[in-house]
């Protein structure tokens, strides 16, 4: 094979990463079509070759569909309605402005894509509550760490994360990833028997997303490379 060819082929396979990358988005309606268990096995095997420090391969995910998940959701919700779990700390407070002006157009684009105002409080606590319903995905996905690692370690996991978003998405599955499950580690560990020195990240949905729903058509900007890259010692 001459070199032409090789590159002719390489430049094929970047030009698939990158459309795969480009296309994925956070899915927040899906289509009430199944998922084959072989197929989700299928995602985690590619998933699973993620690097992680010394190899350790610190991620566990837990699984759930059909009536699991419902009764794992209804759990979740109850105690959400029931104030037995804490308040959700996903930032710190207060939130530096470059930060907190994202979250003020997340929630603005958001909101906007649902017909919600945002000074509705109850109609977002409603679409807040989807969440513990995996937005009606028909997967469910929760992961799980060994509590005693350190920070580097929870990289990995978020590695391993965004494999198995990308290999759903190579095979046209759409998915999203929430931190909203976090603060309810203990009904899910109840419910999902998990070990001790376990403590729940975050879940994901994933599923077939329906591209009709306003909230799968809103886009979110991302900065330029040149905003959040130092780039140096390069030729001009």
């Amino acid at each position: 094979m001459d070199n032409s060819v090789r590159e002719s082929g390489q430049q094929a396979i970047a030009q698939c990463v990158s459309n795969v990358l480009r296309s994925r988005r956070t899915v927040r309606a899906f289509k009430p079509l199944p998922l084959g268990r072989q197929l989700v096995e299928d995602i985690l095997e590619d998933a699973a070759t993620a690097p992680s420090g010394a190899n350790i391969q610190p991620w566990r995910v837990y699984v759930v569909s059909g009536a699991v998940k419902d009764e794992l959701g209804a759990a979740l919700l109850a105690a959400s309605r029931a104030g037995t779990v804490p308040a959700p700390a996903h930032f710190p407070d207060p939130l530096p402005d470059v930060f907190r002006g994202r979250l003020q157009d997340f929630g603005a684009r958001y909101y906007a894509s649902l017909g919600i105002d945002r000074n509705d409080a109850a109609a977002r606590a409603r679409q807040s509550e989807r969440n513990l319903s995996f937005f009606g995905a028909p997967v469910g996905l929760l992961f799980s760490i060994d509590r005693r690692l350190k920070p580097h370690s929870w990289i990995d996991l978020g590695l391993f994360a965004q494999n198995v978003m990308i290999a759903a998405k190579a095979r046209g599955i759409d998915t999203c990833p929430q931190v909203s499950f976090a603060p309810f580690h203990e009904v899910i560990a109840s419910h999902l028997q998990m070990a001790p020195e376990e403590v729940t990240a975050f879940g994901m949905s994933m599923g077939y997303g329906d591209p009709d729903a306003k909230v799968n058509q809103t886009a979110m900007p991302r900065e330029q490379v040149r905003d959040f890259a130092r780039v140096v010692g390069f030729p001009e």
